[in-house]
């Protein structure tokens, strides 16, 4: 059996000018996730860890207005992972509605340990935001998800309850 290097991360990835093409379209979106979940500006400051309250307004006026943009490799990172999380839920759950509840609601799974998963949204650490992105795509993967309480005593279908339209 052979081994094999670890696959070796592009440095152009981090270039200024590929950070500059991401950044206003990726903040964009990320105002609009943020807008959908409610955050306030300080929320939105903690999630993409903390710059200064104008520092923040500049990206923000600068996105919304197209203009010239170029964003950290962290705080990219922290977009990305929150577009990641958004998209996973998108596919979990029909509804907006649903998604928010999911997010608001205590969890049993072990990496939440009692807590909403919006807690570790606001952690203010992109590797709590990268947990919940793993979690979240793990689960759209199908890997097992430990029910919730929503789950407990749920039977199983019979067949006058299912309908073929």
């Amino acid at each position: 059996m052979s081994e094999q290097a670890p696959p070796q991360v592009d440095p152009e990835r981090f270039a200024p000018a590929n950070r500059r093409r991401l950044s206003g379209p990726g903040l964009r979106t990320f105002l609009n996730i943020a807008k959908l979940w409610s955050l306030s500006e300080h929320e939105q400051r903690v999630v993409l860890g903390g710059p200064a309250p104008s520092t923040y307004r500049r990206w923000c006026k600068k996105a919304r207005e197209h203009g010239d943009l170029t964003l950290s490799a962290d705080v990219l990172n922290r977009i990305s992972a929150t577009l990641g999380i958004y998209a996973a839920l998108c596919v979990l759950f029909a509804g907006e509605d649903e998604r928010i509840c999911w997010l608001a609601q205590p969890h049993n799974a072990p990496v939440f340990a009692g807590r909403p998963p919006m807690s570790l949204v606001m952690s203010g650490a992109l590797d709590d935001l990268l947990t919940l992105r793993r979690f979240l795509d793990a689960a759209r993967g199908g890997i097992y998800m430990a029910p919730n309480e929503a789950d407990l005593g749920f039977g199983p279908y019979n067949d006058d309850e299912i309908r073929i339209v």
